[in-house]
């Protein structure tokens, strides 16, 4: 149990750092319709990753990537590619810095967010956590290590409450924080979305490059 946990959890942290989500979430907690449309996001958000994780780990067990089998091999290559690919998403994102001086540019879906209904935010959390590439290269890493683990169905259940958990977490947190102290929020809300805008970038690149060479080195010491 301690050993596949162990595995996911890097990953998790992986998908809980996603500033553009999180400054999604924090932009909705600062419209009218703060409380519906926030809650939707956040349980699409949860949903994507929570079906992203079973289908994947479902797919990983029938094809048996157990270490019991030949899975190795085949387990070391994916985590290869999946290095190489978060190493090329991480040049990706720091070549696309904004110069000095230079205001970071957002997708521009984020200027419509306050026009957002329930409905949308919904799909837009789904969207955001199981089919954005990021997200989905970190959330096949994690199933490639609970399937090559060859574990119960128990421990992958559990070690998949943990990752989603884990991964939730930071756009759980603004929405735990309007709905517990609303008034107080509202500044702190504010000051976090201003912080992840102008540091978006560097975040993401950082995070990608040490994840990216964590899993090239798994993969180099599977074969």
């Amino acid at each position: 149990m301690g050993t596949t946990i162990g595995d996911v959890l890097p990953l998790a942290i992986g998908v809980a750092i996603s500033p553009i989500p999180i400054i999604a979430t924090i932009l909705m907690l600062l419209t009218p319709r703060a409380g519906s449309t926030a809650t939707a996001f956040l349980a699409g958000w949860v949903l994507g990753i929570a079906v992203g994780y079973a289908v994947l780990v479902a797919v990983g067990s029938a094809v048996d990537l157990s270490s019991s089998s030949d899975g190795n091999a085949v387990t070391a290559t994916i985590r290869l590619v999946l290095g190489l690919l978060l190493l090329a998403l991480a040049v990706q994102q720091w070549r696309g810095r904004p110069a000095p001086g230079e205001e970071p540019t957002m997708p521009a879906w984020l200027a419509a967010i306050d026009k957002v209904t329930p409905a949308k935010a919904l799909a837009l959390g789904v969207g955001l956590s199981a089919i954005n590439p990021k997200n989905l290269l970190m959330i096949v890493g994690a199933a490639v290590a609970v399937a090559q683990l060859g574990v119960g169905a128990g421990t992958m259940a559990v070690a998949g409450i943990v990752f989603t958990i884990l991964a939730a977490s930071t756009v759980a947190i603004p929405v735990i924080g309007y709905f517990t102290m609303r008034e107080r929020a509202t500044s702190w809300l504010e000051g976090l979305k201003v912080w992840l805008t102008a540091n978006n970038v560097a975040v993401m690149a950082v995070l990608l490059l040490v994840i990216g060479v964590s899993l090239i080195g798994k993969g180099i010491g599977g074969y």
